[in-house]
């Protein structure tokens, strides 16, 4: 069936929607402060824990762009929505690690059931409208509506906290009852009549080929990617206990919280005005700048308003997403757009799942100013080699 223009229209609106709810995570603003004093897990234990929910991501990450791609980006959706109301009721029992860790599996499986399914959904939908090459600018709306869900939620979970320690959690359960509700109300453009498949594993792994060997350019902007992923991910965890060492009232910690969300929420939708302006080569060298001196000026200050610095990696963490995903979009085609960006995903998932629990042990053994530095070094040095052979692919 054809969708009409307030299909499309329609359709649009509630992927905004969509993307404000399942970024509206009451719990996020304080999960290390529960974690720590609530479960007692170290800051280790935190980054293990992120480690294993990557590695859930990790197994269901393909898979489910593959199932996305093959029976519905609405579907991938509605079962996403599904999973992520289970891991937050179980939030509600969890007492050790062990139970955190079966929420956030749970959870894993949610997130990777909605990486590339709802991108690709707005790309088809806007291909289907024919305003695909707009797409860059209603992708940071979307980024826009979630960032700023994830600060109006971050503005309350600090008061909620202190009155008790599960009610973020308890609203978090009623954020995705919303979100479930949205997504059984979405409608999908009519997907092209492809050949009947004769393998599925030979269809999945020779989109796999495609990605990794047989396309340059998707092989190195989803490198480039993960790396720019990487840097604004790994202050996500270690942010919070940064900001109790250099004693910022726990008043403050939502608000600073929801000011990264608006950060990254401005800078999504200044994204494709900025590259007009800078050009792809100019973009790539603000990012490299923006992390290397946010880790600098995070490893060598230690006051109270040295948070700011983690500003610097949000603001990259806006710039870069609608760009990386509009040039991975232009790349795919309705066959594999989701699979590719869940490639993207998964790639960022196995960089977290072999890199986080070391940086967490070397911030539980040389501090975060130790761990900061390391990590201002170690993306000074890869950044640049990787960027040339991004910018040499999209020349």
């Amino acid at each position: 069936m054809t969708l009409s223009n307030a299909g499309i229209k329609g359709t649009i609106f509630k992927l905004y929607v969509f993307s404000f709810l399942k970024m509206t995570l009451f719990p996020m603003a304080i999960i290390t402060l529960f974690w720590k004093d609530h479960i007692g897990l170290s800051l280790t234990d935190i980054l293990v824990l992120q480690g294993l929910f990557s590695l859930a991501s990790v197994l269901m990450e393909y898979p489910s762009g593959y199932f996305s791609d093959r029976l519905g980006y609405r579907a991938a959706l509605i079962v996403a929505s599904l999973f992520g109301v289970t891991g937050w009721i179980f939030y509600l029992f969890a007492d050790s690690f062990t139970s955190v860790l079966v929420a956030e599996l749970l959870l894993g499986v949610c997130y990777a059931f909605i990486s590339g399914s709802d991108s690709a959904l707005l790309f088809e939908t806007l291909q289907h409208g024919q305003r695909e090459e707009h797409y860059a600018r209603f992708d940071g709306r979307m980024t826009s509506w979630g960032q700023t869900g994830e600060a109006a939620g971050a503005l309350f979970a600090g008061a909620m906290y202190a009155a008790s320690p599960l009610i973020p959690f308890a609203v978090q359960i009623v954020v995705w009852v919303l979100a479930l509700g949205i997504c059984m109300t979405m409608r999908e453009p009519p997907s092209d009549h492809s050949p009947a498949i004769q393998s599925h594993l030979a269809e999945a792994l020779g989109v796999c080929r495609y990605a990794w060997r047989d396309n340059p350019a998707i092989r190195t902007t989803i490198l480039f990617g993960t790396l720019l992923g990487l840097a604004s991910f790994y202050t996500v965890w270690m942010i919070q206990p940064f900001m109790q060492q250099c004693k910022v009232p726990l008043v403050w910690f939502g608000p600073v919280w929801a000011g990264a969300n608006l950060t990254i929420a401005a800078c999504s939708l200044l994204s494709h005005r900025l590259q007009a302006t800078l050009g792809l080569r100019g973009m790539t060298i603000l990012f490299i700048t923006l992390i290397v001196v946010a880790y600098s000026g995070l490893g060598l200050t230690a006051g109270l308003g040295s948070f700011a610095f983690y500003y610097l990696l949000t603001a990259m963490r806006g710039l870069q997403g609608p760009m990386m995903r509009h040039r991975l979009q232009q790349a795919s085609a309705r066959r594999n757009r989701a699979s590719i960006l869940s490639l993207h995903s998964l790639s960022f998932r196995v960089g977290f799942i072999a890199s986080g629990p070391l940086i967490g042990m070397v911030a539980d053994k040389w501090g975060l100013g130790g761990a900061f530095l390391l990590l201002a070094a170690a993306f000074a040095v890869v950044l640049p080699i990787t960027a040339r052979r991004f910018l040499s692919q999209a020349a």
